[in-house]
């Protein structure tokens, strides 16, 4: 059934009013429905009522009044609940019966802004003392960035390219306290960091979320302090998943990371980028830009590395990752062309083989020549990768995020790989530490 919409005038309030079926409970419109109603009523707090995907349908939502009642928005104005009458604000010839779901809420377009501001600000009050700007002191001169509070012991979490090098660090909070900090771990590969503040004061710890679980499209909020601009927010959204950054050990790259186009500047590094819940998903890290200034492609470390490396940061000082000992790239449909290789196979070429690695010692096979397709030269002879322990491998970065989050050093994996030739064969690799 399709989702009627329709613009009405009346004498006291402008109005969206909405007709949806069970099949149309994901539609952007019944989402903003969902979230004003949400804010108009004090099922907010309940988790599973604000999560649109496991919510019930829009017509028998939390916020739908069983006996012609109403809900009062900011405004003071009535929201229309009523699961029994049908008035003149439905728009279409549908009968109501048994079958039907009752008819849909309505709101002002003020108050769905406001159900959404709402959201924005609640997140950043609730989060803002759990947030710290960082000044750094080095040989050099002075730097600054951003971080939050990680547990109840005083630690707080930052990127490790903020504090590279500090003699002195002092971290401060939104209500004038200012304390101390060491440095009590650092991790470029990740380019993560774990600080304690130097205080006898109770913090605050921020709420932690699942980044596997952000997807594009997603509420993304970045708090932070921007060209020294102290706990600014920006507000945007997950623009892509699975991206790989450049770490700061060169020749290593972090992978999983979020890519957003909430702004993102000089100063951000290492503040929160929150979702919806208040949960942080990502550090932000990186900015791709010519002029150091935002250009609404942002990267965040995904908090689920950052799980994985801050308990052996507060242990060790450091965390060690495994090492397979190759480089290479995703297939291309020239290299699967090439490599005589069904169209379409996805995979994970690889190109170089590290002299005394893991991989050379397994048998791993780099490029042996270069030859042309379609005119283009393409480097062929190489394994391709196309699995990792019954994982279905589809790109460098699948490789990459499996060995970062799955394997340690001494582990043995098995490979899948497709010869050049195209023979189909296993290796087991034992699993060195990266350099």
């Amino acid at each position: 059934m399709p989702l009627n919409m329709n613009f009405m005038n009346t004498t006291s309030t402008r109005t969206i009013s909405t007709l949806t079926s069970r099949k149309v409970m994901m539609g952007w419109i019944s989402a903003l429905v969902l979230v004003a109603a949400l804010a108009c009523s004090s099922a907010v707090d309940d988790d599973s009522a604000v999560d649109v995907a496991s919510s019930a349908p829009v017509g028998t939502s939390s916020a739908t009044a069983q006996d012609n009642s109403s809900v009062q928005g900011d405004s003071g104005q009535a929201i229309s609940a009523s699961a029994t009458e049908v008035g003149d604000e439905i728009m279409g010839d549908v009968p109501v019966n048994a079958d039907e779901p009752p008819p849909a809420e309505t709101f002002t377009a003020d108050q769905v802004v406001a159900a959404f501001e709402s959201i924005i600000s609640g997140v950043f009050q609730d989060s803002l003392e759990s947030v710290v700007e960082i000044s750094v002191s080095t040989a050099a001169g002075g730097a600054s960035g951003s971080g939050f509070v990680w547990d109840d012991q005083n630690h707080i979490v930052t990127n490790q390219h903020v504090i590279a090098d500090a003699q002195r660090v002092e971290v401060s909070f939104s209500d004038g306290r200012s304390y101390e900090a060491v440095v009590i771990g650092e991790d470029a590969d990740a380019d993560v960091a774990v600080l304690e503040a130097i205080t006898d004061d109770v913090l605050v710890p921020i709420k932690l979320g699942d980044s596997d679980t952000a997807v594009p499209g997603q509420l993304a909020i970045a708090i932070g302090n921007p060209f020294g601009e102290e706990f600014t927010l920006t507000q945007g959204i997950v623009s892509a998943v699975g991206r790989s950054i450049r770490s700061g050990n060169q020749g290593f790259t972090t992978p999983d990371v979020i890519q957003t186009d909430a702004a993102i500047n000089p100063g951000n590094s290492g503040g929160p980028l929150l979702n919806r819940h208040g949960e942080v998903i990502g550090i932000n890290a990186q900015i791709r830009s010519d002029s150091r200034q935002n250009s609404g492609v942002g990267f965040a470390v995904p908090i689920n590395i950052a799980k994985l490396v801050v308990p052996d940061l507060l242990e060790n000082g450091e965390y060690v990752y495994s090492w397979l000992g190759v480089s290479g790239h995703d297939v291309s449909r020239l290299l699967a062309e090439a490599l005589d290789l069904p169209d379409g196979t996805p995979g994970a070429y690889i190109s170089d083989v590290i002299d005394g690695g893991p991989a050379q010692d397994a048998g791993l096979e780099e490029t042996t020549r270069t030859i042309r397709v379609d005119s283009q030269p393409v480097d062929v002879g190489g394994d391709t990768v196309v699995g990792i322990d019954g994982s279905p491998i589809r790109s460098m970065a699948d490789l990459i995020s499996y060995l970062t989050n799955n394997t340690r050093p001494g582990d043995v994996v098995t490979l899948e790989i497709i010869e050049d030739g195209g023979k189909a064969v296993e290796k087991e690799v034992e699993l060195g530490v990266r350099p």
